[in-house]
Parts: structure tokens; C-alpha cells; sequence
């Protein structure tokens, strides 16, 4: 299953590198053909080399757009919206490269409008055929055997993401399990976790190895197709096998000394902003711009989060702490604006330069909620085994927190990142997290 998902994205991302050298070919070719001019190999070589670098940046944009998510195909709103704006990022990254560092003599205005015109159109229309192609082809026949309520949640989560490529089929439990893969050509089996007081079926399915077929646990079925890890599918023994802290002890190291480049470099580049922004918030109410709120860390220990302020002051004095609303009666003007754009999040490069947090990890949460949350969901206290972060997985695939029920949805998005943490994961986080600035919705 695994296997298929990387294989379809790397199709994506290959497609899409050929799509963009024939859209230099075709933007060429219609430049010959403007000036009326027989076709020459000479000038497209001398393209070659300074698109070939703009084209690594604009793949980047592509990424950070959700362009290769395969889901975001079949939002068509959504879809147009973001390859639109992709295409838009794209353009200027492509005129900032060669008027500003114009060492390759070129700069062809009409040449690099047309190219990202066809590469638009050209990407537009592969991801259709692409979406037609692998939402009723080449699908992975799955089973699942068993019939308790988590196999109707787990039929639910494939069931609503067709664009994966996977089929279920039924399989009676009464048969020869052997003969009905044989005949329904199934390829992998979902394998439930009490199959342990199933003997019957054990020995149904211990006939079906010679077969080939592959056998795949719940869990990871789930975590593969929803990005996510439930915490009704998990006990103590899955956080032993899986969520071990000693062995991210040297990518934990490098992972500090790139909070610190990183965020360092973030301060620097947009120290204006901060001052634009702080200019505003003491001009509409003459409060305090900055806004301390103390948060829980590693360990359950508490700091202090750095925020620019977008409540009113005092806002909290007699109801105390809320969850955010998508309508916060209690933001001010600008701080409506803040929140929308994700700015008053800024000052939050103090806390990751002081290593209260990460750039990439779990949000710290606050200690009411914490203690509230603790009680309500299982093993909520092990999301502070590591350090909180200024963005998330969770951030990325769920919105704005605004209840329990939305913490626990988010925390089992936590529990896939705890477990397959790294730096490579991380730096997909950071890049996918500008997206955010595009979204209406608050994360």
C-alpha cells in the first residue's frame, strides 16, 4: 500500500519535470514561429540551463501548493485556486531570477510568461488524466476481515479517499479464503488486532501464503491511508515499540542547530514586519503589542509563548481561558487581520531561539486546557515527550482547535508525527506551512 502511494507521487513529480522541459520546447518553438524564423536546438540549449534552476525552485512552489497531495486533485475549487497561485508564485520567482542575478544574458519577458502559461495548462490537464487514470485503474484490491467497529471506521476512511487507488473487497469469513483472493485478485489483506482470539481465521489466513499475498495490521493501514494514528487502535505496548526517544538523541542535535539557523533567519527577515505590526496594535487600542501566554513544554514543563497581541486587553479577566472561536467576538480589528495572516504567530522565533519550542512539533497547548484534555483523552500527556513546535502535522491537516473533540482529532495526527519523526518530515512541514498563509480559515 505504502509502495503504491510513493509510487503515484513520484509519477506526479516526474510528470511534472518532463511537462516542464516540453513546455520550454513549445515556448521556443513559438518564439521561432513569431519571428518567422526556422526552429534552432542552439537557442533552446541556451535556455536550458538557467530554466533547469528556476524550474528546481518552481517544483518547491509546486510542493508547498499541495500540488502533489492527490487528494487536492479532486477539490476542483480548491485545485484551480492553488495551481493558479502556484503559477502566480512561479512567475515572480522566475523574473526575480533573471533580472536580479542576470548572469546568464537572458531575459526573456515574453518567453518566461509564455512558459508558465503552458506548464499551467499542460500540469492542469495531466492531473485530470492523472485523477481518471488512477481513480478506476490500476487499483489495489484490499480485504479486510473482521467486524468490529473499527472496520467500519477504517471503510470509511478509504471509502473517502478514492483518489488513493484502493478497492475493497468483501471476503466471507465462512469460504476458503485462499480460492476467493485467487478469484477476486485481491493483493493485500487488512489485518485486525484481536486476530490473536480468532484461531479459525489464523489458520484461513496461514493457507494463504503461498499465495503471495500481502498481510497488513490495522494500524498501519490506517496511519498509511489517513495520515494519522487512532487512539482506539493503540495501547502501551505501541508506544514502547514505537515512540522510543533515544533513538532521535543525534537528529533531536541537528534539529536544534536548524531551529536556530532557521528561526534566526526568519527574525532577521521580517524584523520590518514586526515593527509594522506592533505600530498597528498600539495605534488602534494603545495596548501592549506583545502578548505572553504561558503554555506547557517538554516534560509538562511550562514557559512562556510570544505572541503579537490580537485580543482586546484584558479579554479573558472574567471568563477565563476559551477556546478560539472562527469568529473571536474578543480580537480586535487588526488582530482579526493577524490571526487570518498568521503574523501574530511571529514572535514565536524568541521561544524557538530560546528552545521553549521547535520550529516543527506538537502546539503547546495551555495549562487549563492540558489538564482538561489529560483526563478526556488516552495518553494525551505523551504529545509532551517532545519539544512543542511553532508549526505541526496537525496544523497542516486539520484546522483551528476549537473543542475536545477537534484535540483529539488533532492529537492523533501528533501520534503520526511522534512516530515518524524526522528531519526530512520536518522540512516537508515547513515548507507545506505556507500554505496556511493562503487559507481563510485559522490554524
Amino acid at each position: 500500500m505504502l509502495n503504491t502511494l510513493n509510487l503515484r507521487r513520484f509519477l506526479l513529480v516526474a510528470s511534472d519535470i518532463l511537462l516542464l522541459y516540453l513546455s520550454l520546447l513549445l515556448t521556443v518553438s513559438l518564439g521561432f514561429f513569431r519571428l518567422e524564423r526556422e526552429f534552432g536546438w542552439n537557442i533552446f540549449i541556451q535556455h536550458l540551463m538557467p530554466f533547469s534552476i528556476i524550474y528546481f525552485f518552481w517544483l518547491i512552489i509546486f510542493y508547498i501548493f499541495g500540488l502533489y497531495d492527490l487528494g487536492l486533485i479532486r477539490a476542483k475549487e480548491t485545485f484551480r485556486a492553488r495551481i493558479f497561485e502556484a503559477a502566480s508564485i512561479a512567475l515572480i520567482v522566475g523574473l526575480a531570477f533573471f533580472y536580479l542575478f542576470p548572469i546568464f544574458e537572458l531575459t526573456p519577458k515574453t518567453n518566461l510568461v509564455l512558459n508558465v502559461l503552458i506548464f499551467t495548462i499542460l500540469v492542469y490537464l495531466w492531473r485530470k488524466i492523472f485523477l481518471a487514470i488512477f481513480s478506476s485503474k490500476f487499483l489495489t484490491k484490499i480485504a479486510i476481515v473482521g467486524e468490529t467497529p473499527q472496520v467500519q471506521e477504517l471503510i470509511k476512511e478509504i471509502n473517502s479517499r478514492p483518489h488513493l487507488g484502493y478497492k475493497l473487497i468483501e471476503l466471507q469469513k465462512n469460504r476458503d479464503l485462499a480460492s476467493q483472493i485467487k478469484e477476486k485478485e485481491v493483493n493485500t489483506i487488512l489485518v485486525p488486532p484481536d486476530l490473536i482470539f480468532d484461531s479459525e481465521l489464523i489458520k484461513n489466513l496461514y493457507q494463504c501464503l503461498p499465495i503471495g499475498i500481502k498481510f497488513l495490521d490495522w494500524t498501519r493501514a490506517y496511519e498509511i491511508i489517513a495520515e494519522k494514528i487512532p487512539v482506539s487502535f493503540i495501547n502501551h505496548i505501541w508506544f514502547l515499540e514505537n515512540l522510543g526517544e533515544g533513538k532521535s538523541i543525534f537528529s533531536d542535535k541537528i534539529k536544534r542547530a536548524l531551529d536556530i539557523i532557521y528561526s534566526g533567519i526568519i527574525f532577521a527577515a521580517t524584523l520590518p514586519i514586526w515593527l509594522f505590526v506592533a505600530a498597528l496594535i498600539k495605534l488602534e487600542d494603545g495596548g501592549p503589542t506583545i502578548y505572553i501566554q504561558e503554555r506547557i513544554g517538554k516534560n509538562g514543563k511550562p514557559f512562556m509563548l510570544f505572541k503579537f497581541r490580537s485580543m482586546k486587553p484584558e479579554a479573558e479577566k472574567s471568563t477565563g481561558p476559551l477556546w478560539a472561536e472562527e469568529k473571536d467576538c474578543r480580537a480586535t480589528k487588526i488582530g482579526s487581520f493577524l490571526r487570518k495572516t498568521h503574523l501574530d504567530e511571529l514572535p514565536q522565533m524568541i521561544n524557538v531561539l530560546r528552545g521553549d519550542i521547535s520550529l516543527v512539533g506538537p502546539r503547546p497547548e495551555r495549562p487549563e486546557f492540558v489538564k482538561q484534555l489529560e483526563k478526556e483523552i488516552p495518553h494525551y500527556h505523551l504529545r509532551h515527550i517532545i519539544k512543542p513546535g511553532f508549526t505541526g502535522w496537525a496544523q497542516l491537516k486539520f484546522r483551528y482547535g476549537r473543542s475536545v473533540i477537534d484535540a483529539k482529532e488533532k492529537f492523533q495526527y501528533d501520534l503520526y508525527y511522534l512516530k515518524n519523526r524526522s528531519l526530512i518530515l520536518d522540512a516537508g512541514i515547513l515548507l507545506k506551512t505556507f500554505q496556511l498563509f493562503f487559507k481563510k480559515e485559522r490554524e
